[in-house]
């Protein structure tokens, strides 16, 4: 692969079920840092890291992602592949196509946060991945990005492939960059239970809220439809 690209395409996948700002924040990290000539959002099809499944259906989630990005103030494309897939998703497959239909000099950074990295060796053929990507990593409170926070091969890996964002973006492949700047704490997880609990509160007497404000969880018009489409119900 040539050491000179000219184009950078950024992924973040996910289940999304639903979208945070989190995810939002993360996209906008690494789209300051690497100024990709794309940034794609790749919702998870059948993730087989998910035991219980997807609550939110495949074109609830997409929309929901539509609406959280809108004004995010960067442009994205949401590529459905895992979802038209119809199989349980892995990251290695997707990337095999992306690389394929994009050439081997383009610039593939693939983002996650460091709750992934940590179980980054569960992933299928996940030493593979590093043929066919980049990686931005960024942490989030909690969660260490040193060598001692993670399993010792995936420590290994990393050891020589940490790479500046510039770096990153002139390689097709290979580097890995490591944010330490992302103070945002959400998890789908969180959320879900939040609306299970029903603490989405009173729109028209805030001081009725119930638990977390899950406006401040959420990216703008999300927690809207997720009401409006009677979502994530107990």
């Amino acid at each position: 692969m040539s050491s000179t690209t000219s184009r950078c395409v950024a992924l973040l996948g996910g289940s999304f079920d639903p979208v945070h700002r989190g995810h939002v924040a993360l996209a906008g990290l690494f789209a300051q840092l690497l100024h990709p000539d794309e940034l794609r959002i790749l919702p998870a099809g059948l993730p087989w890291q998910k035991n219980n499944g997807l609550e939110a259906s495949d074109a609830d989630r997409v929309a929901m992602l539509e609406l959280a990005f809108q004004d995010s103030g960067f442009a994205v494309m949401i590529d459905t592949r895992e979802i038209v897939r119809k199989t349980p998703t892995y990251t290695v497959e997707t990337l095999r196509e992306l690389r394929f239909e994009l050439g081997p000099d383009a610039s593939i950074v693939f983002l996650m946060g460091a709750d992934q990295l940590q179980k980054l060796d569960t992933w299928r053929g996940w030493r593979d991945l590093f043929a066919l990507a980049n990686f931005g990593v960024a942490a989030r409170p909690g969660y260490r990005l040193d060598h001692a926070a993670l399993p010792a091969a995936v420590a290994q890996e990393l050891a020589a492939r940490r790479a500046t964002p510039d770096e990153v973006r002139a390689s097709p492949a290979g580097r890995v960059c490591l944010a330490h700047t992302l103070a945002v704490d959400i998890s789908a997880t969180q959320v879900r239970a939040l609306l299970h609990a029903g603490a989405a509160g009173n729109r028209d007497n805030p001081g009725e809220n119930r638990g977390t404000d899950l406006g401040a969880l959420l990216p703008e018009g999300v927690l809207d439809y997720i009401q409006q489409h009677n979502l994530y119900k107990s």
